[in-house]
């Protein structure tokens, strides 16, 4: 029983659920971009943030400015992107291994050692989209606190940012009006 489970695996291994494994490294090498952007942007952010008490205001208005809106823009846009297609390549490996077994037993006619090796392939690719469904889903529990922290501190950021734009427009519009009633 035991070799017929491991030569049906090894049968399918070259067949259908070469596809799912494929999948698989596309959704492996998604999540490694992915996770790698998010934790670029994730840095960059929280040393600019997150300012240390000690530091004056001053320098902290320089930490916030020293990283342009257009830039913070294009990061985020980029790490979305990057999680948004691990997260489909994710949701498809259910469908994939339930593909595979329609395909699979597709093929059933009325001889019983068509309708075992058949029902086996089923198996094998129910097997192996569940396998990457659930593994890549406990994936997706490492970098969505990442992407969800990242989009909280970029709101944070350009509130930040604004601010610090507005008093100094505040600062130069006062001083515009100082040198106007000294005369200068």
């Amino acid at each position: 029983m035991a070799s017929e489970i491991f030569a049906a695996f090894a049968d399918n291994l070259f067949g259908y659920d070469a596809l799912i494994f494929l999948t698989a490294a596309a959704d492996g090498a998604a999540f490694f971009f992915a996770r790698r952007s998010a934790k670029e942007l994730y840095g960059k952010l929280h040393k600019k943030l997150f300012v240390p008490e000690y530091m004056n205001s001053d320098k902290a208005e320089k930490e916030i400015g020293s990283i342009s809106e257009t830039e913070l823009a294009a990061m985020r846009e980029k790490s979305l992107k990057r999680y948004s297609l691990f997260c489909s390549l994710t949701s498809i490996f259910p469908m994939l291994g339930i593909l595979g077994t329609v395909i699979s037993l597709l093929g059933v006619s009325g001889d019983m050692q068509t309708v075992g090796t058949s029902f086996m392939a089923a198996l094998t690719s129910t097997f192996w989209g569940l396998v990457f469904g659930i593994g890549f889903k406990v994936a997706d529990g490492f970098i969505s606190p990442i992407m969800e922290d990242n989009d909280r501190s970029a709101a944070l950021f350009l509130d930040r940012s604004t601010r610090v734009m507005e008093k100094r427009l505040k600062l130069e519009k006062e001083l515009e009006q100082a040198e106007s009633e000294i005369g200068v």
